[in-house]
């Protein structure tokens, strides 16, 4: 039975993921309210600091909100999806910074997640943001993701009219985040 709950659990993650995915690639459209990104960035780091007490969570924001239009609900999934794979992939003790920004012509929001981890092999960041991807091919079920966030982080991006972005060698990985305003 515990083997059943484990997969169904499994299963249910899964279909979360693929299910925004195949809306996204069906054209659906995403809802579009003002969604305050100052504050999505101040309770994504609240909630990570929960979860990754470990880690040293640093948060960079502007004096004034940063404001887009969207859908709140899915922009929180791709920076929570972002903050989660910095914990996961790196070891305790690492800094995680997450920064935000209007750009100077006040056009676009840029939002970064910084850490000083292991950072990304050169030779996985061209797909990185493919469906299935996985960090480490020697994962198991139990252990590791599907492979599915950071593509349903880039379909919702897009789907945005926005950019997702990674730079990353050993001790400096960053994601960028750039939405219109």
């Amino acid at each position: 039975m515990g083997k059943v709950m484990v997969e169904t659990t499994r299963m249910a993650s899964l279909v979360e993921d693929l299910l925004p995915l195949a809306r996204l690639d069906a054209g659906r459209p995403l809802e579009c309210r003002p969604v305050d990104l100052t504050r999505l960035a101040m309770d994504s780091v609240a909630d990570a600091r929960i979860v990754g007490p470990d880690h040293r969570w640093v948060l960079n924001l502007p004096p004034e909100p940063v404001v887009v239009t969207g859908d709140e609900q899915r922009l929180h999934q791709v920076v929570s999806n972002l903050l989660n794979n910095a914990r996961r992939h790196t070891a305790a003790g690492t800094t995680v910074t997450m920064g935000l920004k209007a750009d100077d012509d006040r056009r676009s929001a840029v939002l970064t997640i910084h850490d000083d981890g292991p950072g990304i092999p050169a030779d996985l960041q061209p797909n990185v943001f493919k469906r299935f991807t996985r960090a480490d091919a020697s994962r198991t079920r139990d252990s590791g993701g599907s492979g599915l966030g950071l593509s349903l982080a880039q379909s919702i991006t897009q789907a945005h009219g926005g950019a997702i972005a990674v730079h990353s060698h050993p001790g400096d990985t960053c994601f960028t985040l750039a939405l219109p305003r």
